[in-house]
């Protein structure tokens, strides 16, 4: 077993360092200082301002629509409905069922209406509250589980009511329940969450010669989305070029188009190039969320806490539209029971279809609502077998050679008991002092606004173990495409790295320039703007990037280098298996530098496109939900502390601890940002955020009701990160942004329990749910 790492790694200015040291980001400083440009920092002479009118319902006939009162402002140069699109009017990252503009009836609050293009925001704004939109209001669907029971009367889409029902069946259940000797069950409810990226969505469209478009917008997927606008707008693939702008976070939230073929259709029909700015309140209706989820869970097990078996039903709002519900509800049901060793099992994992807001993708994809039920359940286990948290999971913990409830194998190393052993026995932070009546208001619960003084404080602490799949799954041809250039510029070797890869603020740029000094020997390299002109490289998601994209840039570097050595074979008379490549160098295996890159070069250019893809995987079976569906798996184990006021029913986090096995580190700083980040989302799904949702109507639709966590509400972390190679990953690495993601809530909530002994089946957890 590798021993955790605890130096960073040489760290650098960026520009400087290979893999393994810790390379500052080209785009840290302009972010801090507030000199980065943003998507909707774009501007362009002459362009024009979009608007998107909404439906105020959740579920409605539209009767009539009037746009002439909007096209009477001056001012405004286009009011569009889904009779101008001109091309095919549904649209959809899997499934085509959205409406580019909504026709008949409209199935959510906030589905775009029409769209309104001007000389100014203000005036675009005005246009668009004076289209008169004639609507019959009918009542919504919105109980996820009356859907399940009547699926053709509760239908919200033709198709019926059911996205995907995919069960899971291993073993005897029923057999296993009759030879139980302790069985615990629970109900867990887990709210929407929302992605809440501070980069509200924007892009610009410009029409271009020949009747294409250029798009420049802040998105995760470059080529998926060409893919549905193309259709939708009567274009050809190859007639819309699409550069990345300035993406301010995205964790799943811009995986679906929002403003993308609106901006396109106002720019074709003007002629102009038009811009579109969402505001906080319409960036919760222009995206989608996190499928809130109804869980039912039964464990058994033998007296010694071994489990037996495990009964369980998984409910999924997917709200109006299918998104990534499919392949969520597949993660909910592959990863429905954890990393633990189980020999019968029964999931009934549902995504369906309701009039509350659409969801999709964000940070966990599925393994975080499973993770919440799983995690309370080995917890009631322990309390029903007088086990300690962190027992009950180590008898319990799958290793390599153990097999999931798909039946797949975990082939490479897993070592999620050690973990625990780790995890358990990291320092514990200082008691908090409240009898001397001296604490720091700011580290007690309610923290400034000295709600409590200390009394009625209680210390707690809390475990969570979370397991999820890298890359995508289930039979998906998962490839990225990298182009690597090598050529001499103001006379040094310098390597261009182009990939469509979408840098959403995860550090990919500067793991790209690494991995291309690693196995160039350059020292400067140049990192090409991502758009569409090269190969697809995948979304930035399901922590794939740094596996799917690095793995291209190494495979295209390594294709570069041989034909590097091949010519200076050629050129200096010397064969080029004894050749390599040091220092900017070539050199002879058997010592002694030979010629700089530069000369060896001259004035010729090396390059070569590569597409990297992973081992195959499989789809899930649809009766028994066995098969090889995830190509890799990563664990995260937490602990948490927290301080509960249990009068007040505040809560104080005071310190996340985290071990987490990444295969290998590529740069520490921007892994450890990693798990930070994951970890606060975790926190906030804990205790804070949630889209309240009452009747399909979205209630909080604001940063001012809708809370996440600042750096007060950010406690210090301690980490211990593991290297064990995975040998069928480039380096060996391990995606590592979502993992954390999963552990931290379930720990946090473990913590809040431990401190009120309350049963806290819900998150987040409110105030009320600790006092009541």
């Amino acid at each position: 077993m590798a021993a955790p790492i605890k130096s960073p790694g040489r760290v650098s200015a960026p520009g400087d360092g290979g893999v393994g040291d810790s390379p500052l980001r080209p785009d840290g400083t302009l972010k801090v200082a507030g000199e980065f440009a943003y998507a909707s920092d774009l501007w362009i002479d002459g362009m024009l301002w979009g608007a998107t009118l909404r439906s105020p319902h959740p579920r409605a006939r539209i009767v009539s629509v009037d746009v002439g009162p909007a096209l009477a402002v001056p001012g405004v140069r286009a009011v569009l409905t889904h009779e101008d699109v001109p091309g095919r009017k549904l649209f959809g990252l899997d499934d085509p069922d959205q409406p580019v503009l909504a026709f008949g009836e409209v199935r959510h609050q906030g589905e775009p209406v029409a769209l309104v293009a001007a000389d100014h925001p203000e005036t675009a704004r005005r246009a668009m509250e004076r289209i008169a939109v004639e609507y019959e209001v009918l009542e919504p669907v919105t109980d996820p589980r009356a859907v399940i029971a009547d699926p053709e009367g509760l239908k919200v889409q033709d198709r019926g009511g059911i996205v995907r029902h995919q069960p899971v069946v291993v073993g005897d259940v029923a057999a296993a329940k009759r030879a139980a000797e302790v069985v615990v069950a629970g109900e867990y409810e887990v709210g929407i969450q929302d992605q809440a990226f501070l980069g509200p969505e924007a892009g610009l469209a410009i029409p271009a010669e020949g009747g294409g478009l250029d798009l420049y917008v802040s998105t995760q997927w470059m080529h998926q989305d060409v893919r549905q606008i193309a259709p939708c707008l009567g274009l050809d693939e190859e007639q819309i070029h699409m550069t990345l702008a300035g993406v301010g976070g995205a964790f799943g939230g811009r995986e679906d188009l929002s403003m993308q073929i609106h901006a396109g259709m106002l720019a074709l029909h003007t002629g102009r190039p038009v811009k579109m700015s969402y505001n906080r309140y319409e960036s919760f209706f222009g995206h989608v969320h996190r499928h809130p989820a109804q869980m039912r869970y039964e464990y058994g097990a033998a007296a010694d806490g071994t489990l037996l078996y495990a009964d369980v039903e998984i409910v999924l709002d997917g709200g109006a539209y299918t998104s990534s519900t499919v392949n969520v509800t597949g993660n909910a049901a592959s990863l429905g029971v954890g990393p633990y060793e189980i020999p019968n099992i029964r999931i009934d994992a549902y995504g369906v279809y309701t009039n509350n807001p659409p969801c999709g993708a964000m940070r966990g994809f599925g393994a975080v609502q499973a993770c919440f039920a799983y995690e309370s359940m080995m917890d009631r286990l322990a309390d029903a077998c007088d086990l300690s948290p962190v027992e009950v999971r180590r008898r319990n913990a799958v290793s390599q050679g153990s097999r999931l409830a798909t039946g797949q194998v975990i082939e490479a190393p897993a070592p999620l008991a050690e973990m625990l052993t780790r995890l358990e026995a990291m320092p514990m932070p200082p008691a908090l002092d409240t009898a001397s009546g001296t604490a720091d208001l700011r580290d007690l619960p309610g923290g400034a606004s000295q709600t409590t003084h200390g009394e009625g404080v209680v210390r707690g602490v809390g475990y969570g173990v979370g397991i999820k799949n890298i890359c995508f799954s289930e039979g998906f041809d998962d490839l990225s495409t990298a182009r690597v250039r090598l050529e001499v510029i103001g006379g040094e070797p310098t390597a261009l790295v182009h990939t469509a890869a979408a840098e959403v603020g995860q550090g990919l740029v500067t793991v790209e320039a690494q991995i291309a000094r690693t196995e160039l020997g350059v020292q400067k390299v140049v990192i090409a703007p991502a758009d569409n002109r090269v190969g697809d490289a995948g979304s930035s998601s399901a922590s794939r990037q740094s596996y799917m994209t690095g793995g291209a840039v190494k495979t295209a570097c390594e294709a570069v280098r041989a034909e590097l050595l091949a010519l200076a074979g050629r050129r200096l008379g010397r064969a080029h298996g004894d050749l390599a490549v040091a220092g900017g160098k070539i050199v002879s295996r058997a010592g002694g530098v030979l010629a700089s890159i530069e000369e060896v070069l001259g004035g010729d250019a090396i390059e070569e496109t590569r597409e990297y893809h992973h081992r195959p995987t499989a789809p899930m079976d649809p009766v028994t939900g066995q098969g090889r569906s995830h190509t890799q798996l990563a664990l995260c184990v937490h602990r948490a502390v927290v301080d509960v006021d249990v009068d007040l029913g505040l809560v104080k986090v005071v310190e996340l601890a985290a071990v987490q096995d990444v295969g290998r580190i590529l740069n520490r700083l921007s892994l450890e940002g990693q798990i930070h980040g994951g970890s606060a989302q975790g926190l906030g799904l804990a205790v804070m955020e949630e889209i309240v949702v009452s009747g399909g109507l979205v209630r909080n639709p604001s940063f001012t009701d809708y809370l996440i966590p600042t750096i007060l509400d950010m406690p210090p972390m301690r980490l211990d990160i593991l290297e064990n190679p995975d040998p069928e990953a480039p380096y060996g690495l391990r995606g590592a942004g979502e993992p954390p993601t999963l552990s931290s809530t379930p720990a946090i909530v473990a913590a809040i329990r431990d401190a009120t002994g309350r049963a806290l089946t819900r998150v987040p957890v409110r105030p009320e749910h600790i006092v009541a």
